[in-house]
């Protein structure tokens, strides 16, 4: 087995959150529950951010978060995660090879734009979040890079992306990929459906 180039390889949904904030009586005019995170479409997550105000721009996602703390700590890292060509793909990949974290998964060219989180703070500091996931869905085995799994000590499986098939393929790839290579391969059991799946060997 040879000498691990990188620390920790992370597979997940590349997120975007754009952050403003925002009135309770907001809120309740959008029939938001403040507190919570849902899931919304395309049409509803472009409608929410034209009257949202002014609003910041961070790369997020469970596994791009988790990659971003470890680049922070000196470790060397590297993500997979699926973006549109579009602005807030920019955005992503601006900032996850800023904090020097490496990301060659190729954007999208058509489909679903760049996933991105919806964030309205309130006076008292509660975050209601609308998430639009959009083209991170669409992970597939393409975009599984050999060398860069192999390379990794450790691939990081981030368990929100699981649920679709596609991704489902991926992962597979990924672990079967780490394990041929005598690495270790990590699952965050980030949601409680995991409660019900039955991992097969």
């Amino acid at each position: 087995m040879t000498q691990a180039s990188i620390d920790v390889v992370g597979i997940g949904n590349a997120i975007v959150d754009v952050i403003a904030h925002a009135e309770d009586a907001f809120l309740a005019q959008e029939a938001l529950v403040k507190g919570t995170m849902t899931l919304v479409d395309a049409a509803r997550a472009e409608a929410l951010y034209r009257m949202m105000g002014p609003a910041i721009e961070a790369s997020g996602g469970s596994a791009g978060n988790t990659m971003a703390g470890i680049a922070s700590l000196g470790g060397k890292g590297a993500y997979i995660g699926k973006v549109r060509d579009d602005f807030l793909g920019q955005v992503f990949r601006h900032d996850i090879t800023a904090i020097g974290v490496r990301f060659d998964t190729q954007a999208a060219t058509s489909g679903p734009g760049t996933a991105r989180c919806l964030i309205l703070v309130t006076p008292d500091g509660q975050r209601t979040m609308n998430t639009y996931l959009g083209a991170c869905v669409d992970l597939g085995p393409p975009d599984i890079d050999p060398d860069v799994i192999a390379a990794a000590q450790i691939t990081y499986l981030e368990g929100y992306l699981f649920d679709p098939p596609k991704a489902q393929e991926a992962f597979r790839k990924a672990a079967a990929i780490a394990h041929a290579a005598g690495r270790q391969v990590a699952l965050s059991l980030s949601d409680p459906f995991w409660t019900d799946i039955r991992i097969e060997e």
